[in-house]
């Protein structure tokens, strides 16, 4: 929702329209930032659920605020300049990698130990 609500301000200050998706490059920056996060939502919460069902619930809920945290980082990053992104972004991705070998090894240790 912080990143909609940037966007909007970022629309007002730059005196662009719905559904107009470029002008000003802060604006274009600020956009692609929220779109960005917004595609790998669903697959952070669904790896976040099946991690903290099957693997542990505590170490689940820890990544899930580190990633949550890296890309909000990565928001901030974007909306200054492009090349800020990186780090946050690299982090985030190593993050989902994790949390899909929890989910997997979970997943495992369910199915084999059951």
């Amino acid at each position: 929702a912080y990143f909609a609500l940037q966007v909007i301000h970022a629309r007002r200050k730059h005196k662009i329209s719905p559904p107009g998706t470029s002008g000003h490059p802060e604006f274009e920056r600020i956009f692609r930032a929220q779109v960005n996060c917004s595609e790998y939502f669903p697959l952070f919460v669904s790896l976040l659920w099946v991690a903290g069902i099957f693997f542990h619930q505590g170490v689940a809920a820890a990544c899930g605020l580190l990633y949550l945290y890296t890309r909000f980082k990565y928001f901030q990053g974007y909306s200054t300049a492009a090349q800020e992104r990186l780090g946050p972004l690299y982090a985030s991705a190593r993050l989902l990698w994790l949390l899909i070998g929890l989910a997997a090894v979970g997943l495992l240790a369910h199915f084999l130990l059951s």
